[in-house]
């Protein structure tokens, strides 16, 4: 499995660990693919009971590293095809996930964040979904959002852009926790834990499956279109001409 992202099991509590903290755990395609390995590594151990996903440093995942492939638009949609794999996997896994935030989660990064059942951050943190901003459709996110906060709430956060503070994305429904400080989110991601693994652990994950099939999370068409729609808008001027931009800055 590659160091970039890494994992640790321990009394059933299975930790994925972000590790590009140089970039603030940016999603290349490279470690796109090293989470997914990971996620692998879940599924085949029986001995886990909850899975957390955590990002190495200072932030959480500060989203697509766009410009690792800033000169070639299809490298993009690639990347964004990836992501919209990984994260109905982690969506699909039997145990319960948990995002352990600090920092940033924007973008993809919020989007891991929002698929995952829990969501633990801390009030200073800076959440949300700016895609539009820079001309990306963030069609790969908004099946997530959409389920975990409603359609019309959704809608505004979606269309607005921007960013938001971690207490006001718990308030909002992004996160299902929030510390007042970072150095709290341990505890915390660890109190909750332990108390998902008191679960029956069949229970668990029947439970987890037909919550899944109830919210539309095993709607393959869907999400391949997500994934298809969000590439094709990235590979366009309109996004091209924004990315270059915002990278001259």
């Amino acid at each position: 499995m590659s160091q970039l992202a890494t994992l640790r099991i321990q009394d059933g509590i299975a930790e994925i660990r972000l590790n590009r903290p140089e970039v603030r755990n940016a999603l290349s395609h490279e470690l796109i693919a090293a989470l997914e390995s990971a996620i692998d590594a879940v599924e085949r151990d029986r001995s886990v009971l909850v899975a957390v996903l955590a990002g190495e440093g200072k932030s959480f995942c500060a989203g697509m590293d766009l410009k690792a492939v800033a000169k070639d638009p299809h490298a993009m949609a690639d990347m964004l095809r990836a992501l919209a794999r990984v994260s109905r996997r982690l969506r699909r896994l039997r145990v319960p996930t948990i995002a352990r935030v600090q920092g940033a989660a924007v973008g993809g990064g919020c989007g891991l964040m929002v698929v995952c059942d829990f969501a633990v951050t801390h009030a200073a943190a800076k959440v949300g979904y700016p895609e539009v901003d820079l001309g990306i459709c963030p069609a790969v996110v908004a099946p997530w959002l959409v389920k975990k906060i409603g359609a019309g709430p959704a809608r505004a956060m979606l269309l607005l852009g921007g960013t938001m503070s971690g207490r006001e994305g718990c308030e909002r429904g992004i996160a299902t926790h929030c510390v007042d400080e970072e150095p709290q989110l341990d505890e915390a991601v660890a109190a909750l834990a332990k108390r998902l693994a008191a679960g029956g652990p069949n229970a668990m994950a029947a439970t987890k499956r037909w919550l899944n099939q109830l919210d539309g999370s095993l709607e393959d068409a869907v999400l391949d279109q997500a994934a298809e729609l969000s590439a094709t808008m990235i590979a366009g001027e309109e996004a091209q001409t924004r990315l270059r931009a915002a990278w001259s800055r």
